[in-house]
């Protein structure tokens, strides 16, 4: 399946690639700091240019997978396959291969992942995604999941298919995935005086006059650590590697709190360093805010000394409407300030379309299309505005265990497949 840019300098394909094949590329090119878009197209001169026979790469199960390439780059892969008289498939899985050997991979990170989820326009849905991130990463690797297949996630209703038989790609983008549970050990770290993770999720919220985050931030609590605040979300789905810090009112005072800190862009990392060694995937829920604790959340989420590109940064959900798109004009400008004051690097991760219904009409459709245009960051889900979230947020239950087979959850699996 092929489908061309509006600019014309890249076209969209859609084809199958064994899984651990899928697995490594995304994380060589976050290695190496490649575009997975710019690594298959090296990839496949790389495998033009060759004469000798290669091996053959097994590609039975082959998983939906998509990228942007160069015009015409595509057509010349099927018609060097079939000169070659080997499936499609095997081609790409040989080039990705190919590459895959000549690009060798850098000493392992040493870092926990951290995944900040900000925007600072309320009512986009940064808590529920951050909630299913968090619990598509603890799912137990003993569960059989259902992920999206990417292109569902990414499709929309209006683009149009040429190239590939229509049934084809129809079974391309419509077709589960099924997975291993990913087992990690995550900490969902509830950063917004709000507390609607804390709730959302049925555990009760700090004391004011208690110890908490905003007060191990301001230094104004000595003793213990942010490890004696943390709870464990009692669920068998995530056999106990789900744990929350609850949040606490006190950091509605946070930015004035740390305002006279003379490092206190440091101030949640110097709180959550003491933890670090405990878990896999460290997430975020930030409030609404473009202030001090933003710019906290933002260097938090920096590429730190010798950490491999991708492995943290920012989560960004947004909406398929207009005003979202000027909440997010904003929040670039804070980062890309902060990467000038402080000298430092923040990946993007990609964004969320949250909450998304075509049957909204034009203006939605549309904003969505926009939206899907962005290179950096790109779009790496689309979620739908359905009942099942909010029923999980009523029976104080994590999306996940409440509805583990909704299409929410099958495409935060896939969100997470993307950037973890």
């Amino acid at each position: 399946m092929v489908t061309p840019s509006p600019s014309g300098d890249r076209e969209k394909v859609v084809s199958k690639l064994p899984s651990q094949l899928r697995r490594d590329l995304k994380v060589r090119a976050a290695q190496v700091g490649v575009d997975i878009q710019d690594a298959v197209s090296e990839a496949l001169d790389m495998w033009q240019a060759r004469t000798d026979e290669l091996p053959t790469i097994d590609t039975a199960g082959g998983v939906a997978w998509s990228s942007w390439l160069r015009p015409g780059q595509w057509a010349e892969l099927k018609a060097t396959c079939a000169q070659r008289e080997m499936p499609l498939v095997q081609g790409l899985a040989q080039a990705v291969d190919l590459w895959l050997q000549e690009r060798s991979a850098p000493a392992p990170t040493p870092y926990v992942r951290r995944i900040v989820l900000c925007n600072q326009k309320g009512g986009v849905g940064k808590t529920a995604v951050a909630a299913g991130v968090a619990g598509a990463c603890a799912e137990s690797p003993d569960l059989k999941v259902l992920v999206a297949a990417e292109a569902v996630a990414l499709q929309s209703s209006e683009e149009t298919v040429t190239g590939d038989s229509f049934g084809e790609a129809e079974e391309l983008l419509q077709n589960d995935e099924v997975h291993s549970g990913l087992g990690l050990r995550v900490l969902l770290v509830d950063y917004d005086p709000q507390g609607h993770l804390t709730a959302q999720l049925g555990v009760q919220p700090i004391g004011i006059d208690d110890p908490s985050l905003a007060k191990y931030m301001a230094g104004t609590v000595r003793t213990g650590s942010v490890r004696d605040l943390i709870v464990t979300i009692d669920d068998d789905r995530f056999g106990g590697r789900l744990d929350i810090l609850p949040a606490c009112a006190d950091a509605f005072l946070l930015d004035i709190m740390i305002s006279t800190d003379r490092n206190r862009q440091a101030t949640l990392q110097r709180a959550l360093e003491a933890v670090e060694a405990d878990y896999d995937v460290i997430v975020v829920d930030c409030p609404p805010s473009l202030g001090v604790g933003m710019d906290a959340a933002i260097y938090y989420a920096r590429r730190r000394d010798n950490e491999a590109p991708g492995n943290s940064g920012v989560l960004i959900p947004v909406q398929a409407e207009d005003s979202s798109a000027d909440a997010f004009a904003l929040l670039l400008d804070q980062i890309e300030s902060g990467q000038a004051d402080w000298g430092i690097q923040v990946d993007h991760l990609g964004l969320v379309v949250n909450l998304y219904d075509a049957r909204d009409g034009y203006v939605i459709t549309s904003s969505l299309e926009a939206w899907k245009q962005f290179k950096e960051p790109r779009v790496v889900g689309v979620i739908g505005r359905l009942k099942e979230q909010r029923e999980a947020v009523r029976n104080k239950r994590a999306l996940m265990s409440y509805a583990p087979a909704s299409q929410q959850a099958k495409v935060l699996r896939r969100i997470v497949r993307e950037i973890v």
